[in-house]
């Protein structure tokens, strides 16, 4: 299923877990160093450095652009460690995260509640992402280095929807199906 940012509310509920997507548009890079300064700035009621409502955050810091490239190598981080920011990021208008791994109970919850997807991209395979995306620029945070935010334009960005708007997870449907085939 080909999708192009901004999602709207009603293409964000109607994925499903397990679905397999390729994602076209903005999104931006922020990892745990990020995440922690933009909610300090929502907490002091900072203006942000770019607009949460409806952004898509790809939990990635990628590597330098070698010559004649757009970005280095840019797989996904482990999401859990943005888990602590997350709610705070949908309740500030994020539409969606890109990452790896499991993801907290506490962050379903803020999906479900604002309408949020969780998207899994592969880990180890940044070499290959980095052919998706079509233009990089840092938006904040220069001093943290890999970790500043950038604004990516993507194309075809390949994803699985691993935990949908109602907190339906995948990692969950997967183990459920595992445990039954053993008993």
């Amino acid at each position: 299923m080909e999708l192009k940012l901004p999602l709207t509310k009603d293409e964000l509920r109607a994925l499903r877990a397990g679905d397999v997507v390729t994602l076209s548009g903005v999104i931006y890079t922020a990892r745990d160093a990020a995440h922690k300064r933009l909610c300090a700035m929502i907490a002091a009621g900072e203006a942000l450095p770019f607009s949460l409502q409806d952004a898509v955050l790809y939990y990635c810091g990628p590597c330098p652009a070698p010559e004649g490239a757009v970005i280095g190598s840019c797989g996904p981080t482990t999401s859990s460690r943005m888990d602590a920011y997350a709610p705070t990021l949908y309740a500030n208008g994020a539409s969606g995260a890109i990452g790896k791994g499991r993801i907290s109970a506490a962050v379903k919850a803020a999906m479900r509640e604002y309408g949020g997807v969780y998207f899994l991209a592969t880990g180890g395979a940044g070499a290959l992402l980095a052919r998706c995306v079509k233009s990089a620029e840092v938006v904040a945070f220069p001093e943290l280095g890999a970790e500043a935010v950038r604004r990516l334009v993507v194309e075809n960005l390949p994803l699985v929807v691993g935990v949908d708007a109602d907190g339906t997870d995948l990692y969950e449907l997967a183990t459920a199906g595992a445990e039954k085939e053993t008993i």
